[in-house]
């Protein structure tokens, strides 16, 4: 009795011992689950990778050893090492279910993002989208590399969910705002743009581009303020001068808008299509404020550069005769109240020995004067409309038309077309039959002579 007595605790105690060594032994076995971080003892980084080099050194997939020197490479921007081991890791995921798939896939391709391997890095993300299509890294580099890829609508919608996980993470709505500018939504892409300038007042290419939204959708003063902003800037500056100066000339503020293209050319670093472009409305703005000398002087500029730039070639042999001939000047470049008078003078000494009676004078947005006169001659009178053309090109036979049906609205028995320029031979032709007369450079000039 007393040796069972002694056999039963005994027992008890061989039980418990064996039952907690085989849950040991189960628990070690068992497969870790993914979001159990795989650890080797060390408390610095030098230990934890000398310890996992000496392990690789023994077995060259051992996958706690491959993983903590991938964390540590990534960790330490060492993207190149990191890649490359966690493309070692992507291979043994499919036999190891303790490996976290996902969270090895995204590191792999931002590791692969970082070294500018794109097409790499892309794959990558479209395989952890698979996984898992709520994480903010997935959609945000993803769609960020649509962007780069021009596919806006794509990385719009990427970058729209990344966005509700992290509402003000700047780069998203960085690129969420420069995406729905290319599309054209350009109201939710100010919305965007705006937020993103104010959490990071640096970005100027997001404040550029809110510029351009207002420009595009007619909001001219908002977008003006921003563009004279940024005219100083080394990098965005000329395109910034080019477009407040686009806006000036616009509203026929020459002397801004000299002032802005100026400053927009005094930078050292202006891609030649912008400088291009800036004297070309330069020269403009020049010729607005009679300052052809000097439209001339950029006229040639540009021809030595690109010699069929737009349409500078006729630019330069018109402004070319006019600084030899005072009279064309005046009639082409004049001020609208000048113009009337010099058209007014003509009609006055067109026809000798008759009394002329000027009863209307209107200008139409600069481009011609139509003066309506009634002529007494001593052997015949009547009602003639004169048309004073400011172009030095050749009028079409649309315009002759349009000269004709103004002629029988006012009764007028007569017309006349004047230009600084010639016609065409389908206008010369419409004349034929009817009661218009041509009067061309050359015609014009000789009466400019008389007054």
């Amino acid at each position: 009795m007393k040796i069972m007595a002694f056999l039963i605790p005994l027992v008890s105690v061989l039980i418990i011992v064996i039952s907690v060594g085989f849950l040991v032994f189960i628990f070690i076995l068992r497969p870790k689950s993914k979001n159990e971080s795989f650890k080797i003892d060390g408390k610095d980084k030098n230990t934890i990778i000398k310890q996992a080099n000496k392990r690789l050194a023994q077995n060259p997939k051992d996958a706690e050893a491959l993983l903590s020197l991938a964390e540590i490479y990534y960790k330490d921007g060492s993207y190149e090492k990191a890649m490359k081991t966690y493309n070692i890791l992507l291979d043994m995921c499919a036999t190891n279910p303790g490996l976290d798939e996902f969270d090895i896939t995204l590191k792999y391709a931002i590791s692969a993002q970082k070294l500018k391997k794109y097409e790499e890095a892309y794959k990558s993300l479209l395989i952890a989208r698979t996984l898992n299509q709520d994480s903010f890294e997935v959609n945000y580099n993803l769609g960020y590399l649509e962007y780069m890829r021009k596919n806006y609508e794509r990385a719009a919608t990427l970058l729209q969910q990344a966005r509700l996980i992290n509402f003000e993470h700047v780069q998203t709505l960085r690129y969420l705002g420069h995406s729905l500018f290319k599309l054209k939504r350009l109201k939710d892409a100010v919305v965007v743009l705006r937020r993103t300038v104010e959490l990071d007042p640096t970005d100027k290419e997001s404040l550029f581009a809110m510029a351009q939204c207002y420009y595009e959708m007619g909001q001219n003063e908002q977008a003006l303020k921003i563009f004279l902003h940024l005219r100083a800037d080394p990098e965005i500056g000329p395109i910034a001068a080019l477009y407040a100066g686009t806006l000036h000339l616009n509203s026929r503020k020459f002397e801004q808008a000299i002032m802005d293209f100026e400053i927009g050319l005094r930078h050292q670093n202006v891609k030649n299509e912008t400088r291009l472009e800036m004297k070309y409305r330069l020269a403009a703005a020049y010729v607005h404020q009679k300052e052809v000398d000097k439209a001339l002087r950029l006229y040639q500029e540009i021809q030595d550069t690109v010699p069929a730039y737009k349409d500078v070639p006729e630019l330069l042999k018109k402004y070319t005769e006019l600084t030899s001939n005072r009279n064309l000047q005046r009639y082409l470049m004049s001020y609208p109240s000048e113009f009337a008078t010099i058209c007014r003078k003509l009609v006055e000494q067109f026809f000798s020995n008759a009394e002329v009676k000027i009863t209307d004078i209107s200008m139409h947005k600069n481009e011609y004067a139509d003066i309506l006169a009634e002529v007494n001659a001593p052997k015949w009178e009547d009602i003639i409309l004169f048309r004073f053309f400011r172009t030095s090109g050749e009028l079409g036979e649309l315009m002759l038309r349009d000269l004709y049906t103004r002629t029988r609205e006012l009764k007028a028995g007569r017309a006349f077309c004047i230009t600084a320029g010639g016609f065409t031979e389908e206008a010369e032709r419409f004349v034929e039959a009817r009661l218009i007369d041509l009067i061309d450079k050359d015609g014009l000039l000789k009466r400019l002579n008389t007054i």
